[in-house]
């Protein structure tokens, strides 16, 4: 049976993508072995199938924490056997393809994002030439691979050559809840980063009247609670941190809009395809979303969101407040989004991950 390493910077209880794919491997009969990091606030590792390994770290951020974890990822991979390396996103690649190169075992590229033209990235020269750097490095070198969308597969080809399969991160198909929270909430699941919209998303909350519930955490959460406080929405916007998936599950459940927001400063968020997005989809939740060409495409063909170009608190405030008082089109998008499920789920991109697996040790 062969056995792949995975390897990500994330904390592997909340990383639900990871779940997803590694647990679908598993049923195909291939040995998963999941790799991320331990913080000083990780609670015990929920039971999975496959195995999962967490590396602590004495730096838990900046340039010290990416050098530290890459040093300690290669030596854990060193003395152990795979057959194949997985590495998700640039941020392990560097342990995944000195490995393989060493132990002459396969190597496989994830590419979430183009991770360089995020803007955490893209908008600080040192950091994207370093970044960049280790891209051109390494990318070229990885020619099986897959990514979430079309327009980041032709940026991959058109950059290095590599012809990388689409396998969309897609949430698995569920009946929509039959009963929403009697108080209705607005959501946003994900990552508390930098070019999310919050600097306009937070004071668009002074106009409107139900509340802003925020799960998760990231580069941006604490200047999120800085700004909830300057706007004075304190009492209109719930920040719930970190959520296992069951918990996460059971809020977008009860959601009546969701927020899908990313400011156009780099191709990974121009041509992102946000887990959110299906996640809403998947319970039924009518959204406010960036009009991108990978969201424009899915909503050309179901509309299930309301699309906007406009990212101002004015505008964002109008936008949901429209989507409130119109119940009629909250229904008909609602109704989208359960008929959409049907097509756009895990089960149908599992199919193309296990034959990319089975594929690449054939």
């Amino acid at each position: 049976m062969p056995l792949i390493y995975f390897t990500v910077t994330t904390d592997l209880n909340y990383d639900q993508r990871m779940i997803r794919i590694c647990t679908s491997l598993v049923r195909a009969g291939l040995g998963v072995v999941l790799v991320g990091r331990k913080t000083p606030g990780s609670v015990r590792l929920s039971p999975q199938t496959f195995i999962q390994k967490r590396i602590r770290c004495l730096f838990q951020k900046g340039p010290g924490f990416y050098m530290e974890y890459n040093i300690r990822l290669f030596f854990y991979l060193l003395f152990k056997k795979q057959d194949a390396i997985c590495a998700i996103d640039l941020d392990t690649i560097l342990p995944a393809f000195y490995i393989s190169k060493i132990k002459k075992v396969k190597r496989i590229y994830d590419a979430h994002e183009l991770f360089c033209e995020m803007k955490e990235v893209v908008t600080r020269p040192k950091v994207y030439k370093w970044w960049k750097r280790i891209e051109k490095l390494t990318v070229p070198h990885f020619p099986n691979g897959y990514t979430v969308n079309g327009h980041i597969a032709t940026e991959f080809k058109n950059m290095y050559g590599c012809n990388y399969e689409v396998i969309r991160n897609i949430a698995s198909y569920a009946q929509p809840p039959e009963n929403r929270s009697a108080e209705k909430y607005i959501l946003y699941q994900g990552a508390v980063n930098e070019g999310r919209s919050f600097e306009t998303l937070i004071p668009a909350m002074k106009l409107i009247n139900i509340p802003l519930v925020i799960c998760g955490n990231g580069n941006f959460y604490d200047r999120s609670l800085q700004l909830a406080k300057i706007n004075g929405v304190e009492d209109r916007i719930a920040f719930k941190g970190m959520l296992e998936p069951g918990a996460l599950k059971a809020f977008t459940d009860g959601a009546y809009i969701g927020i899908t927001l990313f400011e156009n400063n780099g191709l990974s968020n121009y041509y992102s395809l946000a887990n959110r997005f299906f996640d809403y989809i998947q319970s039924g939740v009518p959204q406010l979303c960036v009009d991108y060409p990978v969201y424009r495409e899915i909503n050309e063909e179901f509309e299930v969101a309301v699309l906007i170009t406009d990212l101002s608190a004015e505008n964002i405030a109008a936008q949901i407040n429209n989507l409130i008082n119109d119940t009629d089109r909250w229904h008909a998008i609602q109704q989208n989004c359960i008929n959409s499920a049907k097509k756009y789920n895990w089960e149908n991109e599992e199919k193309k991950l296990i034959c990319f697996y089975k594929n690449i040790f054939e």
